[in-house]
């Protein structure tokens, strides 16, 4: 590895804080677009006009679903499955030396909740002191924000990255993954990845997988005058959820066994997302399901003069 000089470290944090008001006005458009589930087409255009503007030559991927079903890693789709593209820029340096590096950074949100519990609008993008909110701001359009200004930052100060960089702008991250292996699928590929999903600014060289599912429990739907002869699958779902709460202890204990995981107290988390009722109020529920948790690597590579030949 390539040891940086206190100047030019110094020089780089300055460049870094120098873009910083620039950075957050990006962020902050970044938020603004919103972009639900299969809505992120919009925001997308936008970051492929802003790697062209720069001379990433960028390509739009579309969801290639026969290519990702045919892979272990992929995840179902659904009818609300994202069909926005996946856009890719490439930083190629004038003299190649040194590892490449993938910058992956999704654009896709996690759903608004209740509207009534936000102070400001979802996607307003309001800064209050050193605060930025909005949906998606954290998680992850900050990072996504940091990928492509950490090169300008390079660039005012006549740097670049001596080796490929990929910047990789995904959806479908908080449902499938199916963006990003998408990218993978289309071969792009490098020495090392870095995602700067907010983890409380450490960094994390490995991490959980995600485990989505259903239990379909089933009752017996009786009228609830007869109740005592019939079974209620509410009652039975939560006998399940105990007993996959067990689950999820046993293996939050085998996991000190796993490399990285070994002092890490609570690694596995299981989360209850949905449970539906039967048909009517007066009827006992007849039956349904319950839901699981995700992954990531990294490494840099040197820096070159941006005039090298």
């Amino acid at each position: 590895m390539v040891e940086l000089s206190n100047d030019l470290i110094a020089a780089i944090t300055q460049s870094v804080s120098d873009g910083f008001d620039e950075q957050l006005k990006y962020t902050q458009k970044l938020v603004q677009f919103g972009g639900q589930r299969g809505e992120e087409a919009a925001v997308q255009e936008f970051v492929f006009d802003q790697y062209q503007k720069r001379g990433y030559n960028p390509v739009k991927l579309d969801m290639d679903r026969q290519a990702l079903s045919q892979h272990v890693g992929a995840g179902r789709f659904s009818p609300q499955h994202s069909h926005a593209p996946v856009v890719v820029g490439t930083h190629k340096p004038n003299l190649a030396k040194g590892k490449s590096l993938i910058l992956n950074g999704h654009i896709d949100v996690v759903p608004l909740g209740p509207v009534d519990l936000w102070t400001h609008p979802p996607y307003s993008g309001h800064i209050e002191g050193d605060r930025l909110y909005g949906r998606g701001s954290g998680d992850m359009r900050a990072g996504h924000a940091a990928n492509l200004h950490a090169l300008d930052a390079l660039r005012r100060i006549g740097l670049q990255p001596a080796a490929d960089v990929i910047l990789e702008s995904v959806v479908e991250e908080e449902s499938t993954g199916n963006g990003t292996l998408m990218t993978h699928l289309k071969g792009y590929k490098a020495d090392a990845v870095l995602v700067p999903e907010p983890v409380e600014e450490m960094l994390v060289r490995a991490n959980v997988g995600v485990l989505w599912f259903q239990i379909e429990v089933r009752g017996k739907p009786v009228h609830v005058r007869e109740m005592g002869t019939g079974a209620n699958a509410i009652d039975a779902t939560w006998r399940v959820i105990g007993a996959l709460r067990g689950l999820e202890a046993a293996w939050n204990e085998k996991s000190k066994e796993v490399k990285y995981f070994e002092n890490e107290q609570h690694p596995l988390s299981k989360s209850t997302s949905l449970v539906q009722r039967g048909a009517g109020q007066s009827v006992l529920p007849a039956g349904r399901p319950l839901w699981w948790q995700r992954a990531f690597i990294l490494l840099l590579s040197p820096l070159a003069n941006a005039d090298a030949k």
